[in-house]
This record gives C-alpha cells, sequence and structure tokens, in this order.
C-alpha cells in the first residue's frame, strides 16, 4: 500500500508577514520618491521664477519679519527663541522663522542671529517652516529685508558658509558693526551641516 505524503500546512502568520514587508517596501519607496520630488519641484520653480521679472514680496507683518525676494521667502520672525532647547525652537518654527535669544535685534547693532529649517520633504514640511530651503542661491550682494517694529532694515549678503553642526561660533559671534547671521540646515532636508549666511547692515 503506497504511503501517502503529507502536504505541509500552511501558516496563515507567514502570509501577513509577507504582506507587512511588501508593504512596507512600497512605503519606503513613496517616501524616498517624496524626498526627492519636494527638493526638486522647489528648484524647478526656483529656476523658472528666474525667468520672470522679480516680484516685490511684502512682509506678513512690519512688527518682526523677515524677506529675501531672490529667493521667494517671505516669514514672520519669532522673538528671543532659546537655539539650544529643541521643544522650544521646534515650536516656535511653526510659526515662522526665529530669532536666537541672546542675539542683538535690528537697530541695535551687534550680531542678529535668525534660524529655520530647511527641510522640504513629507516628513516635516507640514510641521516645520522651511522658506530658507533655497539659502543656498544667495551670493554676495543679495538684499535681505527684515523690518521691526515698522522700520525696514537693509542687509547685503557678504559670506556664505558650510559649517560642522557643532560650531556655534556664529551664535555667540561679537561685532562692531550691525550684522545679519541666518542659519539653515545643509543639505536640505538633512542635519549634515549648516549653512550659514551673514549679511551687513545697508
Amino acid at each position: 500500500m503506497a504511503s501517502r505524503t503529507k502536504k505541509p500546512k500552511s501558516n496563515p502568520f507567514a502570509f501577513l508577514i509577507q504582506g507587512i514587508g511588501i508593504g512596507l517596501v512600497i512605503l519606503s519607496f513613496i517616501i524616498l520618491a517624496r524626498l526627492f520630488q519636494d527638493p526638486l519641484t522647489h528648484e524647478i520653480t526656483y529656476a523658472v521664477s528666474k525667468v520672470k521679472e522679480e516680484e516685490i514680496l511684502n512682509p506678513p507683518n512690519t512688527d518682526f519679519a523677515i524677506v529675501i525676494e531672490k529667493i521667494g521667502a517671505s516669514a514672520s520672525i519669532v522673538k528671543s527663541v532659546d537655539p539650544y532647547n529643541s521643544q522650544i525652537y521646534q515650536r516656535a518654527l511653526r510659526d515662522g522663522v526665529a530669532h536666537a535669544k541672546g542675539t542683538r535685534l535690528p537697530g541695535e547693532g551687534g550680531n542678529i542671529f535668525i534660524f529655520a529649517h530647511s527641510s522640504a520633504d513629507l516628513l516635516t514640511a507640514e510641521r516645520y517652516n522651511s522658506v530658507f530651503y533655497l539659502m543656498h542661491h544667495l551670493v554676495d550682494g543679495d538684499v535681505i529685508k527684515v523690518w521691526k517694529d515698522g522700520v525696514e532694515h537693509d542687509y547685503t549678503v557678504r559670506e556664505k558658509l558650510f559649517v560642522a553642526p557643532s560650531d556655534l561660533k556664529y551664535l555667540t559671534a561679537k561685532s562692531n558693526s550691525e550684522q545679519l547671521t541666518l542659519m539653515t540646515c545643509w543639505p536640505p532636508g538633512t542635519t549634515i551641516k549648516r549653512l550659514i549666511i551673514i549679511a551687513e547692515l545697508i
């Protein structure tokens, strides 16, 4: 009498695990596509806008705000934000860019330090302000406008630097003349380095 070969029992958990695995792979591809698509879209939009006549941007308010027409940036500035406390500055960056606590204000002389995220991706764009995303396009001579208490202060870019995240000397820098220091992360959407723009009062 011939022996019958038993068929192995199917494991329903194996199908579930395979399904979850396939789902995670698909989700990863979607996230990666967005991470690359959004920065590319921003760059293309920037390149196209350069062909058109530059439009004059208005500040969202004149109490404390920044406008950089070259990169289409216009945002409120949140005053006196602790740059060492992640919970505090992450919350502030939902409302605009942040003025570092302990640094000077426009019209006071010295170093004014303003920072913001550079992210423009699926994971952070909805949560944080990313108006400094195109800041790497700034070059010597470009104009940055800051409004404080109804007064416009104009600064011209004189230096662009890429530094390590641990390099804090630009935050604590002392200056005999009034200067504006802007900081964001570099490359956009990462925290590998910091992009620093230093501008002087015109």
